[in-house]
């Protein structure tokens, strides 16, 4: 992932005015009180923006949809897979860079399916957080070939 850039005050943002600056981890300073977003939150608004795009079949290395899966079948567990699960965030005072790892659907075109994501990601991030996202990196883990995830035995 990019180093993001860690200044502590975005250049031409006073502090008087009501004018915003931003300082730490992604906190929005003004006159009223400040606002700090965790680096979850981002992770979260990037993974829901991931999933939805088509062809985009499901998120997360092979390790950790397995772990999900069963998390999922558990009677306490939701059956909703997590919203962070596959992605990894750098957060810095001013800017965000992203790591995806994507399952794609059999067919689709990864190259279209991938641009759809980065600029749904950074569509999403930017306008909900106020951070500049830097880059959106994409692993392609897996393709999903329509069958069942389990082998069945007769």
């Amino acid at each position: 992932m990019a180093n993001v850039e860690t200044q502590e005050m975005q250049p031409g943002a006073r502090s008087g005015g009501g004018q915003l600056e931003r300082r730490g981890e992604s906190e929005l300073l003004s006159d009223d009180g400040k606002t700090t977003i965790a680096d979850s939150v981002v992770a979260k608004i990037a993974g829901v923006a991931t999933r939805e795009i088509p062809g985009v079949h499901d998120m997360g290395t092979g390790t950790s949809r397995v772990f999900g899966a069963l998390k999922e079948r558990l009677p306490v567990g939701s059956d909703q897979p997590s919203a962070s699960r596959g992605v990894s965030v750098e957060v810095g005072e001013r800017q965000a860079a992203i790591d995806l790892d994507v399952v794609t659907d059999y067919g689709v075109s990864i190259v279209d399916v991938s641009q759809a994501i980065r600029r749904n990601v950074v569509q999403r991030v930017e306008g909900m957080t106020g951070l500049e996202v830097t880059e959106v990196n994409i692993a392609v883990d897996d393709v999903w070939l329509g069958e069942e995830e389990e082998p069945r035995v007769q």
